[in-house]
């Protein structure tokens, strides 16, 4: 699978008081340098929820974006890539052929899928429709965060290179099918629990478990005043 286009953003005021984001990504050329922190010239608006070692660079499938027209209409941000914030956009790889852990190779990098997104109330804004973020989590069409095991360059037109897949009964939408469940399945939890989770992710499961309850998605959804 080939890498058909780069992305990165600068973080700026965005739509609510005090709010700022770098989801407005636009196309990059030529061959950009990849740190544990991601892809140079690319930012991040709120370091609290987004960037850091495990949420590097984002992937976003370029084919959901005909779902996403069939749902919303010809909206603007369908017409090119960028519209979820993604650092890499391809055709060929979604949530259900990716897995966590799966360490691959793009240029002279090697980036390892860490986590799938769990989409917040950035993307009500950015779309203009208000309940955006829960239908991409309903959808299941998240993308997913690598992190980066081998600094190196990249390119669009690079291709794709499976290096190992350790956990290949757990694809990105199988967890997330877990992590979005209003339900909790005790047993499906721990078997979650066993996997190399991102600590933001074990610590949500753990208290699932704890509680019996799921926690409450409005403020990551709805954010500030939602």
């Amino acid at each position: 699978m080939k890498l058909e286009t780069v992305l990165t953003g600068k973080a700026v005021a965005f739509t609510r008081p005090g709010s700022y984001s770098a989801i407005a990504k636009q196309p990059r050329s030529g061959e950009l340098a990849v740190t544990e922190l991601g892809l140079a010239g690319d930012e991040q608006g709120d370091l609290r929820v987004h960037g850091g070692k495990d949420k590097a660079i984002h992937h976003y499938p370029r084919e959901h974006y005909t779902l996403w027209a069939a749902e919303l209409g010809e909206h603007p941000l369908l017409q090119a890539p960028g519209a979820f914030g993604e650092n890499l956009s391809t055709n060929g790889w979604t949530e259900h052929t990716v897995c966590l852990g799966d360490r691959l190779r793009i240029g002279t990098a090697v980036l390892e899928i860490s986590q799938g997104r769990m989409p917040c109330w950035k993307l009500n804004d950015r779309f203009q429709v208000k309940d955006m973020a829960l239908r991409v989590q309903q959808s299941g069409r998240t993308g997913w965060y690598y992190r980066v095991l081998e600094e190196g360059v990249l390119a669009a037109g690079a291709t794709f290179e499976l290096i190992e897949r350790p956990y290949p009964q757990w694809s990105v939408a199988r967890l997330a099918s877990v992590l979005f469940d209003k339900r909790v399945d005790s047993e499906i939890v721990r078997q979650c629990l066993e996997l190399p989770l991102v600590p933001s992710w074990r610590r949500t499961l753990e208290r699932r478990l704890e509680k019996s309850e799921v926690e409450d998605w409005a403020p990551r959804l709805q954010g500030p005043q939602g």
